[in-house]
C-alpha cells in the first residue's frame, strides 16, 4: 500500500475544474453556433421569399394573367425553394397598384415568420418582404 502524501495547500480546491471549464465552455461555443446558423438561416429564408415575390410579381404582371394570382405563384417557388411547411407558414396577396408615376404595378406582399432551428422556441422571426413589376398592357 501506498503511503498518501499530504496535499500542499490550495491543491485540493482545484481537482476537477477542468471538467466544469470544459462543460461551460461547451455550452457557450454551442449556443454561438446554434445563433450564427440560427442567423445563416433566416438571412437565406428572407432572400428566397424575396426572390420568390419578384418572381411571382413578374408573373402576374403579364398582359394575360390576373394579377391576383402573384400570390399563388411566389408562395408556389417558395415551396420548391424551400420546403412546404416554410411555404405555409407565409400570408401573401398580390394586386395592382399606381405609383407615383401613374405607372400600373403588380404589387406581391408576403408575411411570416421563419422556423427556429429548435423546435421548441417555435417560430420567432418575423419576416415581411414586398416584390413589384410593371403590369403590361393589354
Amino acid at each position: 500500500m501506498r503511503p498518501e502524501r499530504p496535499l500542499a495547500s490550495g491543491e485540493d480546491s482545484e481537482r476537477g475544474s477542468a471538467v466544469v471549464d470544459f462543460v461551460l465552455v461547451s455550452i457557450l461555443i454551442v449556443t454561438l453556433l446554434l445563433a450564427v446558423l440560427q442567423v445563416a438561416v433566416y438571412v437565406h429564408v428572407r432572400n428566397v421569399v424575396t426572390a420568390s415575390a419578384q418572381a411571382g410579381a413578374r408573373y402576374a404582371a403579364n398582359a394575360d394573367v390576373d394579377s391576383s394570382s402573384g400570390a399563388a405563384r411566389t408562395v408556389e417557388v417558395v415551396a420548391r425553394a424551400t420546403t412546404a411547411q416554410t411555404a405555409r407558414g407565409l400570408a401573401c396577396t398580390s394586386a395592382e397598384e399606381v405609383d407615383g408615376t401613374g405607372l400600373p404595378l403588380v404589387v406581391v406582399r408576403c408575411s411570416g415568420s421563419v422556423p427556429s432551428l429548435l423546435a421548441v422556441l417555435g417560430n420567432l422571426l418575423p419576416l415581411e418582404v414586398t416584390g413589384r413589376a410593371v403590369k403590361e398592357g393589354a
